[in-house]
């Protein structure tokens, strides 16, 4: 059945997207099944890395579809399956930025559990093998994320759409994959040489996060359901700002949000060194005494009673609040543009509403 404003639930949408990547993973477990336990070790993994999490992107790439079709009674059923597995083929690229993430940020954790290439390292002491635990997770995290990334690819190729409408969706696809990596790596650059001015750390935000989060997912789907080059415009305009106030709300998560909301430690972004606009805003705005403290700080081991002098200082130098503010004005010009939009009526309803729990999530 198409989803309308009055029948969309976002619960039971979480639910047969966890659906349709159990099944999809199902099928790689047959394929894989003759390589043996390690095989099975690496699925297990993946399984887990794709479990859970709010499913914002794949909603994106659903709710950018039926800006285009709207669909009706008159749609095959097998559409509305083939479109579910468009739409999760964005969740395991996520699922691989989020491993490689991990470790090159050399987190801990991910969403309350342990990260792949520390639940790696685990297993590697417990099996009480010869070599370093520790490269061996490296190794394992590497080779999982580009796993995930090359079933991303498959998942959308192979999603049962006609060739002629997921063609343009791949080469959307293509696009987003080398932004996201090579936002990925600006950022590994800016930590690397422990500056960024926030012009600097925009751009981060915007290759590495914003573009892949909300815009690519609806651009995904308004391809897939052949949108005109009118609507894709129409629609990016909404998707850019909205997802640059997304990042910036994981950005104010990373130093301020509950541990048990994000499943990370307190502060975390500043233990890894992170140089987010947030960051690069109270370094400005900060006396230069507190600046330098806060400089000084970034990527180091930090106890709990110095995450709180530094968000401290973060909240003196006013950053805070205006990263709030930045937020707001943000998420008005992307909902101002939906408004604008040549889209269905329906869509720009629920679009409305992922607009609201992207950028007011406290997790």
């Amino acid at each position: 059945m198409t989803s309308s404003p009055s029948t969309w639930d976002a619960a039971a949408f979480r639910d047969r997207i966890q659906a349709t990547l159990d099944v999809f993973l199902d099928e790689q477990a047959e394929r894989l099944t003759p390589l043996g336990p390690d095989a099975a070790r690496l699925l297990a993994e993946a399984r887990t890395c794709v479990r859970g999490g709010k499913r914002l992107r794949a909603a994106f790439c659903y709710w950018g579809y039926r800006s285009v079709r709207p669909g009706g009674q008159e749609e095959p059923a097998d559409e509305e399956q083939a479109l579910l597995r468009a739409c999760s083929s964005v969740e395991l690229l996520h699922a691989s930025a989020l491993v490689h993430d991990d470790f090159m940020d050399a987190s801990d954790t991910r969403r309350g559990r342990p990260a792949t290439h520390r639940a790696f390292a685990e297993a590697h002491r417990q099996e009480g093998w010869p070599g370093s635990a520790q490269q061996y997770g490296a190794a394992a995290a590497i080779l999982l994320g580009d796993l995930l990334l090359s079933w991303a690819d498959e998942l959308l190729r192979r999603c049962g759409l006609p060739l002629a409408r997921v063609a343009p969706a791949l080469d959307v696809f293509d696009l987003c994959r080398s932004e996201v990596i090579t936002g990925q790596f600006l950022d590994v650059s800016a930590q690397a040489r422990g500056t960024a001015d926030v012009d600097a750390a925009m751009t981060v935000l915007r290759f590495k996060s914003a573009k892949y989060s909300v815009e690519r997912p609806i651009h995904i789907g308004a391809a897939l359901a052949g949108a005109s080059p009118r609507q894709v415009d129409q629609l990016a305009a909404f998707g850019l700002p909205l997802g640059e106030a997304f990042q910036l709300r994981d950005d104010l998560l990373g130093v301020f949000g509950d541990p048990v909301s994000t499943g990370k430690p307190a502060g975390d972004d500043l233990v890894e060194g992170k140089r987010t606009v947030l960051v690069a805003l109270a370094l400005d705005a900060a006396p230069p005494e507190m600046a330098a403290r806060l400089d000084a700080a970034l990527g180091t081991p930090l106890e709990p009673a110095q995450v709180a002098e530094l968000r401290g200082i973060i909240d003196r130098s006013g950053a805070h609040a205006q990263v709030e503010q930045v937020i707001d004005q943000l998420s008005s010009h992307a909902l101002a543009a939906l408004d604008r939009a040549d889209v269905a009526a329906p869509a720009k309803g629920v679009l409305r509403d992922l607009a609201a729990a992207a950028t007011h999530r406290v997790g």
